[in-house]
């Protein structure tokens, strides 16, 4: 079992509770955290950069010069790619840049994730979220409170109306990043300092632990 920070919604320090070792301490596979994100950073990229070849292009294709007497190099078509106007040769066209990553890497890559995060203390669990209307300065001094600074991943549960509005009360802070349990992915950890979750959305539990494996935002465009 790892140990969590476990707080208060107002950041009052609640003491530990046990994290799964199974997804928080584990030694971390960095090259499989590596290819897992750059296939994932891939995966976003729109690949509708397009070039018009020869064939394409809209230009006549008459001789620009008779064959010979000339004394220069002959000439086909001012279609050619030599011309200026003319078609691109080998240059870019349409194409998917998204790569077939295995489930199992991509669960590896978050649990190493995760357990990075966690043996550098930068892990926080909220004992409970409140109803209460969210309010921006409210989600500050929660931050202030727990001692958090830089980059934070909150992941919470969308079907829980408190969390909901304890996500609304943070979404506006900057350098916040909030995201529902299924969408929990070896990026998003690794690009924030701090992840914070809720009891209903840490790993582990048979409740959160299926949607947390799916490996998040892996392979869909941005």
């Amino acid at each position: 079992m790892a140990d969590l920070k476990l707080r208060s919604q107002a950041g009052a320090d609640l003491g530990t509770i046990g994290g799964d070792a199974h997804w928080f301490d584990i030694a971390p596979n960095i090259p499989v955290m590596h290819q897992v994100v750059t296939a994932q950073l891939a995966a976003r990229r729109r690949g509708t950069q397009s070039t018009l070849t020869r064939a394409e292009v809209s230009r006549t294709s008459k001789k620009s010069r008779n064959q010979k007497g000339g004394g220069t190099s002959r000439q086909g078509s001012m279609r050619a790619p030599q011309w200026v106007g003319g078609g691109v040769a080998l240059g870019p066209k349409p194409r998917k840049y998204a790569e077939r990553t295995p489930k199992k890497m991509i669960n590896l890559a978050l649990r190493s994730a995760l357990s990075d995060r966690a043996t550098d203390g930068k892990v926080v669990v909220i004992d409970s979220f409140t109803g209460a209307a969210p309010k921006t300065k409210d989600g500050n001094k929660s931050l202030t409170a727990m001692g958090i600074e830089g980059r934070v991943l909150v992941v919470l549960d969308a079907s829980s109306e408190a969390e909901v509005n304890g996500g609304k009360a943070m979404r506006n802070i900057p350098n916040v990043q909030l995201i529902e349990a299924g969408e929990l992915n070896a990026y998003d950890v690794l690009l924030n300092d701090w992840v914070i979750f809720s009891k209903s959305t840490l790993p582990g539990d048979s409740a959160n632990a299926a949607g947390a494996t799916t490996g998040g935002k892996q392979g869909s465009p941005a």
